[in-house]
């Protein structure tokens, strides 16, 4: 499957009527302004970017911004699909410099601090979406975690008390989708 047909995926009806009051939600004052963190390895494989593409692509759709790591692997392929749906990408990268960013971002943060950006990105988002795992998606979500944030996972091999499993991308939107309506 690509990139661009795991977002043109049909939804189940739920996830589409979720989406739907999102996007109202987003024209509003109760809108919600702080992004929705994507996590994930910059060498993810194929599953991993698809899922990726596929939860930015539908969020930002509706009119969330995302933010991720900046970088390649899960934080292009988020960046992407938040840039094809029209929607805004912020990525936080670890140098003092955007020469490492990657193309998809509408606003690149350079910050100089290395794997220390990870706390930015956890602390920056609304909730966290994890795709995958390394050890730098760990740091995200145990941060999150200990900030009360919620942290969903997917594709990951990592258990994370606190944490809440997604089997797929349906799920991981459904999961996403009642953290943001709530």
């Amino acid at each position: 499957m690509s990139l661009r047909e795991g977002a043109s995926a049909v939804r189940p009806a739920p996830v589409i009527e979720a989406l739907a009051r999102l996007a109202q939600k987003q024209q509003g004052p109760a809108r919600h302004r702080q992004p929705v963190a994507i996590l994930g390895p910059g060498d993810g494989g194929p599953a991993e970017c698809e899922a990726a593409y596929a939860v930015a692509h539908a969020l930002a759709g509706a009119g969330m911004a995302v933010v991720c790591g900046g970088r390649g692997g899960v934080m292009a392929a988020a960046s992407r699909g938040a840039a094809e749906a029209g929607g805004i990408a912020v990525g936080i990268l670890p140098e003092d410099d955007d020469r490492n960013a990657n193309e998809w971002l509408s606003v690149a943060i350079p910050t100089g601090m290395g794997e220390m950006r990870n706390g930015i990105i956890a602390r920056s988002g609304v909730c966290l979406v994890a795709i995958g795992g390394n050890m730098g998606t760990l740091s995200e979500m145990a941060m999150g975690l200990k900030w009360g944030k919620p942290v969903f996972v997917m594709h990951g091999d990592v258990e994370l008390p606190g944490a809440v499993q997604a089997a797929d991308v349906d799920d991981m939107l459904a999961k996403v989708l009642a953290c943001l309506l709530a």
